[in-house]
């Protein structure tokens, strides 16, 4: 019994030592970057914004599940970082399809078209948002700021 303890003791001795990988309250899966360490690695290069990391990561993850609303979404983050808009609108429009209230999903790709001066498209998803978000979310305000920050720069 005593080895029992011992072996406890130090297995959660060495878990307080792992990195966190800290699932976004939003995703469909939050246990996916536990058991895939490619896509533990991808969240962690999104941490320290190296965006070509994130999205090599992220890709390898896809490959074996690629029906994640998250994975798809984190792609496009990292393509839209990466300034490579075209992919990013691919990833998150895929993330969308795969789970419609994806609320991250709709917060990025509506930030997303601000950056290309599409406000009616943004306006959509801050839409999206609001049926989605019953109670006030975050994703729901930052759109919501950012549309208003948007609006005011453009008067």
């Amino acid at each position: 019994m005593k080895q029992i303890v011992t072996n406890i003791l130090a297995i959660l001795s060495l878990a307080t030592l792992a990195p966190c990988v800290c699932a976004e309250p939003y995703e469909d899966n939050p246990s996916a970057a536990v058991s895939d360490p490619d896509y533990a690695a991808g969240k962690a290069a999104m941490d320290k914004k190296n965006w070509p990391e994130a999205t090599k990561r992220f890709q390898q993850a896809l490959l074996r599940d690629p029906d994640s609303a998250d994975l798809h979404n984190y792609l496009g983050f990292s393509y839209r970082n990466l300034k490579q808009m075209d992919l990013a609108f691919k990833y998150y429009k895929r993330s969308i399809q795969l789970n419609p209230r994806h609320r991250g999903a709709h917060e990025y790709i509506g930030e997303a078209y601000l950056m290309v001066n599409d406000l009616p498209n943004a306006e959509k998803h801050l839409a999206a948002l609001r049926n989605i978000c019953l109670l006030p979310c975050e994703e729901l305000t930052d759109l919501d700021q950012a549309v208003k920050a948007y609006r005011a720069r453009k008067k």
